[in-house]
């Protein structure tokens, strides 16, 4: 995927509590519109020359995560997750999971939903159902898995299936931490729905915490 957004990342001296001659990743997301094109006329003009920040709800659609994660000796526990159908929309939007987790699906709506997706490593279609019932759906395989609704076409969401336990959803004020990652240099990733994905190059050290930036550019939709 093609890289968006600006990275800085950093090496603090910072002491890390936990497993001995492990390390930690600690940073912030931060989701940027672009200037206004023209500053509205008026007898007392605004001064704003950008627009404001998106909702704080919209850092949710961005996973933080290594893309190449150090070798394990077993994989991360299965995790159970549930997506909404709700006011025509999958709630939430964005979700990550470990390899072999399982997500539901259930209908919140007053009419009919279906999910379905044409992954490569999810090719499935759950049928129709109605309010009340409910349809889940093992995701066996890494990858990026997309979910839609064959009677609602607006409908979409994005599943992050990963093989390693190194990821994380920012909070609402884009902070994010990996804990407990074995030294090395790796390559971090901000990926968002729509933006795309910021890959920078971050080294972990034993009982240090490094700490990477990412700013990405959102349109004005």
């Amino acid at each position: 995927m093609q890289a968006f957004a600006c990275a800085l990342v950093a090496l603090t001296m910072t002491h890390v509590a936990g497993q001995a001659g492990l390390g930690r990743i600690e940073g912030q997301v931060k989701l940027i519109l672009p200037p206004a094109s023209a500053v509205p006329s008026g007898v007392y003009p605004s001064r704003r020359v950008s627009k404001p920040l998106p909702r704080a709800a919209e850092i949710s659609n961005v996973i933080v995560f290594l893309k190449d994660a150090p070798p394990r000796r077993s994989e991360p526990a299965p995790m159970r997750v549930t997506i909404e159908q709700k006011d025509e929309a999958f709630v939430p939007r964005v979700v990550a999971i470990t390899r072999g987790s399982t997500i539901d699906f259930p209908n919140a709506d007053p009419f009919f939903h279906n999910v379905f997706s044409l992954s490569r490593g999810a090719n499935f279609d759950l049928g129709r159902y109605p309010r009340g019932q409910s349809r889940s759906r093992k995701f066996p395989n890494a990858g990026l898995v997309k979910v839609y609704c064959h009677i609602h076409s607006h409908m979409t969401a994005s599943i992050m299936v990963f093989d390693h336990p190194y990821f994380r959803i920012p909070a609402a004020d884009g902070g994010f931490s990996l804990d407990e990652v074995p030294p090395g240099t790796y390559q971090i990733s901000a990926w968002h729905e729509r933006i795309g994905e910021s890959i920078s190059t971050i080294k972990v050290e034993a009982g240090r915490t490094a700490r990477a930036e990412f700013a990405l550019p959102m349109d004005s939709r």
